[in-house]
């Protein structure tokens, strides 16, 4: 690793299940882990699913038994934060909460030595508001994992306003060791991959209001190439996450673009795990089955709101989400959130499951032409709103005769 950044131990506060995830990730790698949780259960109860995760991938001739023992003999449970003190990397990967989150850092910032470096596992919080309350924001930034962390190939690095070159460095051989595909990302809300997500599931959340169902947003975008549409990533992920976000920061329950989860959240139906969300879910299985009552609650919210519910046809569904993607990767690239467009690719191939064919959204764009890009933009504003006003980017490129691959830092 770079000069006096040289990760030979690490440490994880919070044993959730981000947290399980980025242990079996650092002690697979050979990187000895101590892990702290302030509840001794939860933190017991996330050793043992490391030591069965590694026993399956024994069982599936991944890595030997000898391996899986060298593994679970990396980490070490700890119950203080004093036991930490001399690690190199410290990863917190607790409840998406700003203030819960800053106490640990002022925490960890009075204990753990000068050279040590401080992450964030935050999926959109601001990394520039934790590094603050330290005393050593040059050693602060977010390294966003996305779940299953030893699963998932992506890795976000989030560089804050004043986290040093070094440090940036360290964290880009961190994710080539762990096997990551490794992002650099600048700071804002949901950083390069949650910020598009947010537009893309809005357009869903729309289109549903507007004369859609579940069944045929999903449909179209699978039949694009789509792992999985958006209604069932979120019963996946658990459709209730949102909902109880929006409960403890005591806004956005009115947002009536989440009229529909909100409903069904209050009925329990908070997705798989639940055997019921979207969609309903036959004891044990995955198969995701179109269940009436969710298209009937759709129907009449979306009725109960004013809409007036009409045909969208497939094409509809597919050229709104591709292109809410595509004008939100613009801003992210005028605004140097990802150095390029290739970055913003590898962000939506490796966490978000676009079809690898495609080669990611940016590429999706300048394949079509961003006239024509530009063109659509605007007729989707005519019809639908100020939103989808294209942007200033796109204009400048069109201009240009250039395409987003041609962008570099922000610059054309």
């Amino acid at each position: 690793m770079s000069k006096g950044i040289d990760v030979q131990q690490a440490a994880v506060v919070g044993a959730g299940t981000m947290g399980r995830g980025i242990v079996i990730s650092l002690a697979s790698a050979g990187i000895p882990v101590l892990w702290l949780d302030s509840n001794a259960q939860v933190l017991a109860a996330g050793l043992k699913a490391a030591e069965d995760i590694w026993a399956q991938q024994v069982v599936k001739g991944r890595i030997s038994q000898a391996q899986a023992g060298q593994n679970l003999a990396r980490v070490q449970a700890v119950d203080s934060y004093a036991a930490l003190a001399d690690v190199d990397l410290v990863i917190e990967a607790v409840f998406e909460n700003l203030e819960l989150k800053q106490d640990i850092f002022r925490t960890l910032d009075a204990t753990l030595k000068p050279a040590a470096i401080l992450a964030s596992n935050t999926s959109a919080l601001d990394i520039d508001a934790i590094a603050k309350v330290t005393g050593r924001p040059g050693q602060v930034l977010g390294l966003h994992f996305f779940s299953p962390a030893h699963i998932m190939k992506l890795l976000e690095i989030v560089r804050g306003a004043h986290t040093s070159p070094a440090v940036l460095d360290a964290a880009r051989v961190l994710g080539q060791r762990l096997g990551k595909v490794a992002v650099v990302a600048g700071n804002c809300h949901g950083f390069i991959g949650n910020r598009m997500l947010k537009t893309y599931t809005n357009e869903a959340r729309k289109m549903l209001l507007e004369g859609a169902l579940p069944r045929q947003v999903d449909g179209a975008l699978q039949a694009f190439g789509f792992a999985m549409g958006p209604f069932r990533m979120y019963d996946v992920v658990g459709v209730d996450l949102e909902w109880r976000a929006r409960q403890l920061a005591g806004q956005g329950m009115d947002n009536p673009l989440v009229q529909v989860d909100n409903a069904l959240c209050e009925l329990g139906r908070f997705g798989q795990k639940a055997g019921r969300g979207f969609y309903r879910y036959a004891q044990g299985s995955r198969e995701a089955e179109v269940d009436a009552e969710v298209e009937g609650l759709v129907q009449e919210i979306s009725s109960g709101l004013g809409y007036r519910r009409r045909s969208i046809s497939d094409q509809e569904v597919v050229e709104r989400s591709l292109l809410a993607l595509v004008n939100e990767g613009a801003k992210i690239l005028q605004e140097n959130i990802a150095a390029n467009s290739h970055d913003v690719d590898l962000v939506y191939l490796n966490g978000y499951g676009f079809p690898a064919a495609v080669g990611g959204p940016m590429s999706w764009a300048d394949s079509q032409g961003l006239a024509q890009v530009q063109d659509r933009l605007e007729r989707l504003q005519r019809m639908l709103g100020e939103h989808w006003r294209p942007a200033a980017l796109i204009g400048r490129l069109v201009a240009a005769g250039k395409g987003f691959a041609d962008v570099v830092e922000g610059r054309v």
